[in-house]
C-alpha cells in the first residue's frame, strides 16, 4: 500500500460543540478503516496469527503490499522491499512492538487480518493507561512518510509559509496569531511577524461557523498544498490591518532562530532561541555559543525553548555540555536509557550494551562540520529557561540532564509538556513508526517528570523548579527586552522576585491533541519535532 502519513491537524468544526479539534494520532485511528475490533483480542484467527505467540519482526520485515522501487535517500543503497501484503505490514508491527515496545504488556494482542490498513492497525499497538493526573500514558504515537520523515529530520523541510501558528482561542472569537516566522520563507518576504493576527484566509472570516468556511480555513492555515497562493488579512502588531499574498512552499526550519547579547547593569547576558533538535541544529548551536562567547563572553545565559517540542536527543546532550562546560559534566551522564523488562542491559534496536548518553563534548559528523571538533562551552554554573506547553522531550532532557550535575536551571514560563521517553525510528515499506521504546534519567536516576515541569510559583502539577509562572507574551517580538518571558528572567536574575502567575498548562498537556489556553496558545508543529529521537552517535 502506499504510505500515509499521520500529521496532526487543526480542523474547525462546525457541531453545536464549537470548538477547534485536533486530529490526533489517536483520534485518526478511531476513525474506522480499519475493519472489525475486537477489545478482548479474541477475534477470528486469520493467516498464521496466535494470541500470544510472536516471531521475529525480521520474518515480516520488507515484505510490502506496494514496494518501493530506486534507491533510499537515507542509506544510499536499493530499497530492501519485496512483494508481500498488508498482512506482512501488520505483523511486522504486532512483533515490532512486543520486542520493543516500553509497556508491551499493556498492548491487547489482537488478530492483525482484522485490519486492512497497517496505519489503522499500528493505532491500537498502544498502552490505553493514563498518568496520575488522568493524561494518557503514551501521548506521541505515531507514524510518517519515510522519505518526509528523512526530509525533515536532515533539513528541516517542510511544506507551509513559514509561519508557526499559535491558536490563542480555538472558538469564536477565535485568536490565531503569529508565534514567529522562519527566514527567507513566504512568511518573511510579506514582513509577517510575531504577534500578527489573523483576521480571514481566502476572503473567509476567522469565525466562520459554515463547513465551507472551515474547509478554507484549514486548508490556508493548516494544510496548504505546494505552490497554491492564499490571500491572508491580518492586523499587525502596531495595529494596521493588510491584506498579503503566500504561496506555500518547502520551508528549510532554522533550528536557532536568534542569538543576541543584552547588555545589564550586572553583566552581560545571552539571549538564544532554540526552536528545533534536528540535525543542522549541531552546526547552528556551534555557531552561536561561538557568537555568544565572543568579545567579553557572558555572564547568564537565556535559553528560549518554549517552542522546541524536541527531535535528536545527541544535539540535546551537546547543548547541556556547551552550556555547563567540562568541569560539571566530565565522565559524568546526561541521560540513561531504561527499556522493557525484555532488555534490561541491551538495547534492543542496536543490539549493542546499553551505555549512558554522555555530555558529548566534541561534533558528531552528522551535520556539515567535520567530526570529532571540540565543541564550545560557556562554563556557567545556571540557566534560565523560557519554557510552555509545548516544551517537550529532548528539550526537557537539557533541563533534566543539566540538573542531574548540579547546574541551577531556573524556569521562566509555563508548565512543559510532560514527556521523559523516546524511540528509534523504525521504517518499514515506506512508512516510519515512532513506538515509545524507552525512558530516560539523568545523572541522579530522575526522570519522573511526566506531568512537566513547573515554575515554583505555579499551581499546576509537575516537578517544581525555581522560577516564575509567566504566560506567553504575543505582543513584543522574541528577545525584546519587554516580552514578558524574558523580561520576568532579567528581574528574577537581579531580585529573585515573579509578577504574579500567569502560565497556563492543563495537566497531562498533550501537544498533540489539547486546544490551546488564551495565555500559552497551542503551536501545532510537526511530531518529528515534538519527540526524544535516537540516532547511533558515530564510533
Amino acid at each position: 500500500m502506499p504510505a500515509a502519513t499521520r500529521k496532526p491537524r487543526l480542523i474547525l468544526a462546525t457541531c453545536l460543540r464549537a470548538t477547534v479539534l485536533l486530529a490526533t494520532l489517536a483520534a485518526l485511528g478511531s476513525c474506522g478503516g480499519g475493519g472489525r475490533d475486537d477489545e478482548n483480542g479474541n477475534g477470528s484467527q486469520s493467516g498464521n496469527w496466535q494470541q500470544g505467540v510472536f516471531l521475529d519482526k525480521s520474518t515480516f520485515a520488507a515484505r510490502c503490499a506496494a514496494p518501493r522501487s530506486g534507491t533510499d535517500p537515507a542509506t544510499g543503497s536499493a530499497y530492501p522491499d519485496v512483494q508481500g501484503t498488508t498482512l506482512d505490514e501488520n505483523y511486522f508491527l504486532r512483533s515490532h512492538a512486543n520486542d520493543t515496545y516500553l509497556w508491551y504488556a499493556e498492548i491487547v494482542d489482537r488478530d492483525p487480518a482484522l485490519y486492512n490498513n497497517p496505519l489503522d492497525y499500528f493505532d491500537v499497538l498502544k498502552t490505553t493507561a493514563t498518568t496520575s493526573s488522568g493524561a494518557p500514558k503514551d501521548k506521541f504515537h505515531f507514524t510518517y512518510d519515510s522519505f518526509e520523515w528523512y526530509q525533515l529530520s536532515q533539513s528541516g523541510i517542510s511544506a507551509g509559509y513559514g509561519a508557526q501558528w499559535a491558536v490563542l482561542a480555538s472558538t469564536p472569537p477565535r485568536d490565531i496569531r503569529v508565534a514567529y516566522t522562519e527566514p527567507d520563507s513566504p512568511a518573511a518576504n510579506v514582513l509577517l511577524e510575531r504577534g500578527a493576527t489573523i483576521l480571514e484566509v481566502d476572503g473567509v472570516d476567522i469565525n466562520d461557523g459554515t463547513q465551507a468556511g472551515i474547509d478554507t480555513l484549514n486548508e490556508g492555515l493548516f494544510a496548504p498544498a505546494v505552490g497554491d497562493p492564499h490571500v491572508f488579512t491580518v492586523m499587525d502588531l502596531g495595529g494596521g490591518v493588510r491584506s498579503i499574498t503566500m504561496t506555500a512552499a518547502n520551508v528549510t526550519s532554522s533550528p536557532v532562530l536568534e542569538t543576541s547579547v543584552l547588555e545589564t547593569t550586572s553583566g552581560r547576558v545571552g539571549y538564544l532561541v532554540f526552536n528545533d533538535h534536528i540535525i543542522t541544529a549541531e552546526g547552528a548551536l556551534v555557531d552561536a555559543v561561538n557568537q555568544l562567547k565572543a568579545g567579553q563572553g557572558i555572564n547568564d545565559l537565556v535559553l528560549d525553548i518554549r517552542y522546541n517540542g524536541g527531535g535528536y536527543l545527541f544535539i540535546a546532550s551537546q547543548l547541556a555540555y556547551m552550556i555547563a562546560g567540562n568541569t560539571p559534566t566530565a565522565g559524568r551522564t546526561f541521560e540513561l536509557t531504561q527499556f522493557n523488562d525484555k532488555h534490561p542491559s541491551t538495547n534492543p534496536v542496536t543490539g549493542s550494551a546499553i551505555e549512558p548518553t554522555p555530555f558529548y563534548n566534541t561534533t558528531s559528523g552528522f551535520d556539515a562540520a567535520p567530526a570529532n571538533q571540540p565543541l564550545p562551552t560557556l562554563d556557567l554554573q545556571r540557566v534560565f529557561v523560557l519554557t510552555g506547553p509545548g516544551t517537550c522531550s529532548a528539550s526537557e532532557a537539557i533541563m533534566n540532564g543539566l540538573r542531574g550535575v548540579d547546574v541551577e536551571v531556573i524556569q521562566i514560563g509555563s508548565t512543559t509538556c510532560g514527556k521523559p521517553y523516546g524511540f528509534y525510528a523504525e521504517e518499514n515499506c515506506g512508512t516510519t513508526y515512532f513506538t515509545i521504546q524507552f525512558r530516560g534519567v539523568n545523572q541522579k536516576n530522575f526522570g519522573d517528570y511526566t506531568d512537566g515541569f513547573s515554575a515554583a510559583n505555579q499551581s499546576n502539577p509537575g516537578e517544581v523548579l525555581p522560577g516564575c509562572s509567566v504566560g506567553d507574551d504575543f505582543d513584543h517580538l522574541l528577545g525584546d527586552p519587554g516580552e514578558a518571558r524574558l523580561a520576568a528572567a532579567l528581574t528574577y536574575r537581579e531580585t529573585q522576585s515573579c509578577p504574579s502567575a500567569s502560565g497556563s498548562a492543563p495537566p497531562g498537556f498533550s501537544k498533540t491533541g489539547t486546544p490551546g489556553t488564551a495565555v500559552d496558545g497551542f503551536v501545532p508543529k510537526s511530531p518529528l519535532l515534538m519527540n526524544r529521537i535516537m540516532k547511533r552517535w558515530p564510533k
